[in-house]
């Protein structure tokens, strides 16, 4: 295992230095120039521009932790979540992707790979050359990430790989898929995964849509038929994958939970809402204007709760905060748009295409005017990324000392586990 550390992870102050200020501008003017200016176009994938893509990778936001030797900027996670806010305040899709996807995948590959996965992956990942989709979810196995049942068997240098992920964003773009696959039934559940680099074009992976109410299919469903993948391509140990899973997952979450819009006072999915109060003062009301004061009171907390986490947070293994962040992330951002709908009134109720469309990303903030869209897809933050009920068990039992639930099949061999 890489015995690597993130840079730059230090305490910093919630005052951002003058370099800090000179690249939150110009990655604000970046943003009004590549990006703002052709949003709505960016609807099919078919359309998406990979140059901006390449473009934030020049700049070093897609690896905005990683050494400059590998394409990232190196530099700190106030530096992160600055460059993750400037650019979703024009397109939360594509901080997403730079967040959730090729940053992440980067991070944990820093952390997790040997030196020549450093070197074949991260840089490649760094310039947006490759996107990177997780492999995780699996139909039978929702919550219980570590039931999973698709499986890896060993053949010389290789494993063969057959199964059925879901859920999976950006599978349909994506280059590689940070895969968690069983490669030993006879041990418990936790103890018999391993985590792999796979190779989305190989033979036998086959990418399906998954429509969500929004119409658009920003996720997948991705079919594994006896893919064979380098033992090369195998992150950490053989039988530490559920470890590794919990670091990215641990990062997944914070990054979810980061989209509140950190550092900026104000912003994320509350600016919407305060900009259709300001917009709508005919329909103002004593019982709206308390809903609003409250969920902008809710928002700050989050906001300095991340600023927080990000100062005393050690390099590449969040703490509790990412459940923390990411619980109250989901259940504030669905309060905050069913405010904006209600804002609306009748308007709320035209005004959006449900044509089938392939997303560009997962879009958990958008930019003005797309309230409609984000009170169906804010539905999914309670899900997506460990459900609200498992940050709460997460909580309760590790960071409070409650009483967990009773699991039988905890020490059972995986194989003698009954499923349905």
């Amino acid at each position: 295992m890489s015995s690597a550390t993130l840079p730059n992870a230090a305490h910093h102050s919630f005052r951002l230095t003058e370099e800090q200020e000179q690249l939150r501008r110009e990655i604000r003017t970046f943003a009004a120039k590549e990006i703002a200016p052709h949003v709505m176009e960016w609807d099919e994938v078919s359309e998406f521009p990979a140059a901006v893509v390449k473009q934030l990778g020049q700049m070093g936001l897609l690896g905005v932790l990683i050494p400059s030797e590998l394409g990232g900027a190196e530099l700190g996670y106030v530096d992160y979540m600055m460059a993750i806010e400037e650019i979703s305040a024009v397109d939360g899709s594509i901080g997403i992707i730079m967040a959730a996807h090729n940053s992440l995948g980067m991070n944990h590959i820093y952390l997790a790979g040997n030196a020549e996965q450093h070197r074949r992956y991260i840089p490649k990942l760094a310039t947006g050359e490759w996107l990177a989709a997780w492999g995780l979810t699996e139909p039978g196995s929702g919550s219980d990430l570590a039931g999973l049942s698709t499986r890896a068997e060993r053949d010389g240098d290789e494993w063969v790989v057959t199964g059925q992920k879901v859920w999976n964003t950006l599978a349909h773009i994506a280059d590689r898929g940070m895969l968690v696959a069983r490669t030993d039934p006879d041990v418990p559940k936790h103890k018999g995964l391993t985590y792999f680099a796979l190779d989305m074009h190989a033979p036998g992976v086959e990418v399906r849509p998954l429509r969500q109410m929004t119409g658009e299919a920003e996720f997948n469903e991705v079919y594994l038929t006896e893919v064979r993948v380098p033992d090369a391509d195998r992150i950490g140990d053989v039988g530490e994958g559920w470890r590794v899973a919990m670091t990215t997952l641990s990062n997944e979450r914070t990054t979810i939970g980061a989209g509140s819009g950190a550092p900026g006072a104000g912003s994320g999915s509350i600016a919407e809402a305060v900009r259709i109060w300001h917009s709508n003062g005919h329909r103002h009301n004593p019982v709206d204007r308390d809903r609003l004061t409250r969920l902008w009171i809710e928002s700050e907390t989050l906001r300095l709760t991340n600023l927080r986490a990000s100062q005393n947070r050690k390099a590449g293994n969040p703490g509790p905060e990412g459940s923390i962040a990411k619980l109250m992330f989901a259940e504030v951002n669905k309060r905050i748009y069913e405010l904006c709908i209600d804002l609306l009134g009748a308007d709320g109720l035209v005004g959006y295409d449900y044509t089938l469309r392939r997303s560009e990303g997962l879009g958990l903030v958008g930019p003005p005017g797309s309230s409609r869209k984000l009170f169906l897809r804010s539905r999914a933050n309670s899900i997506e990324g460990g459900t609200s009920e498992i940050q709460r068990n997460i909580l309760g039992e590790r960071i409070l000392g409650l009483p967990g639930d009773v699991r039988v099949d905890k020490e059972l061999p995986w194989a003698k586990v009954p499923r349905s």
